[in-house]
């Protein structure tokens, strides 16, 4: 055998050698990783759309979140994402802004808790304040369109004096209240709107019907009792109290504790209403020559 053909032998089995070590790394140690990126070329390509194709299917995802909001905000109560324990303070500062300086609210945050698929800050609410002013609180906490609920309530009463001795019947409250949200943005719409949480006045059930305490009277109002009735003119009535002190006044004008209710010409008389400490009372005076007669 010549050395050529020597030559030509050895270089054809190095090149056998060299593909099959090429073939066996290949498709033995880069099978896994071939595999890997084949998949993943499958998935990019699967994922590959036209711009007017993702512009299109982007408008209807648009129009589908509008009508899932429009239903989100027709309810009466929404629970929010990832809601943060500072925002019940932030809501409690704007509902009570406007109350008067005997209203007080404290809020002590007691901690996180789980219900069920859902979470919620639980606060403690103490103070005082007017009867309907403290009815505004618990209806803005309850009718709140972020879910919130009281499920501790106890009231009492308190009785306090201004500067003048005027008595002041104010309310005492503690409260417990849950303030729920979610780790999943399916139960609130994008854009929140709180509901209307204006209420009007009530009837305030811890106001005495009959009380101690007599207003003093600070405005210096004609005082009916032991007053006699001097004259009745086309424009009211002339009455004197026991001060002698002179006064014309006329029907519906406000007397101290009452209001003057009727003035009567034919039989010359006058009649008061009066609110004695919740205790009503009717008061009538004449004129003295009809007395005398």
């Amino acid at each position: 055998m010549s050395k050529k053909l020597r030559s030509t032998l050895s270089l054809v089995a190095i090149l056998v050698i060299i593909l099959l070590m090429g073939g066996i790394y290949i498709y033995v140690f880069q099978s896994g990783a071939i595999s890997e990126k084949e998949e993943r070329l499958k998935e990019l390509e699967a994922n590959s759309y036209d711009p007017e194709v993702l512009a299109a299917r982007y408008d209807e995802l648009k129009k589908r979140s509008a009508i899932l909001d429009s239903v989100l905000q027709s309810r009466k109560f929404n629970i929010p994402k990832d809601l943060s324990s500072i925002k019940f303070y932030n809501f409690i500062n704007s509902t009570t802004q406007n109350f008067s300086e005997e209203t007080q609210v404290n809020i002590e945050f007691l901690g996180k808790q789980q219900d069920k698929e859902f979470y919620y800050y639980e606060y403690k609410l103490t103070g005082n304040g007017y009867f309907n002013e403290v009815f505004k609180l618990i209806y803005a906490i309850e009718q709140s369109k972020e879910l919130k609920k009281i499920t501790d309530l106890s009231l009492g009463n308190l009785i306090k004096t201004d500067e003048e001795g005027i008595p002041i019947f104010l309310v005492t409250f503690e409260m417990t209240v849950q303030v729920y949200f979610s780790t999943d943005s399916r139960f609130a719409p994008e854009e929140f709107v709180e509901n209307d949480l204006r209420t009007g006045p009530i009837y305030d059930i811890f106001y005495p019907l009959i009380r101690n305490e007599i207003p003093p009277n600070i405005d210096g109002l004609l005082d009916v009792q032991g007053a006699k009735l001097l004259a009745l003119i086309p424009e009211g009535a002339f009455i004197a109290d026991t001060k002698g002190n002179t006064y014309l006044i006329w029907e519906g004008e406000q007397v101290y504790l009452g209001y003057l209710t009727k003035i009567d010409y034919e039989s010359n008389t006058v009649s008061f209403i009066l609110n004695k400490g919740g205790i009503i009372e009717r008061i009538n005076l004449e004129l003295e020559r009809e007395k005398q007669k």
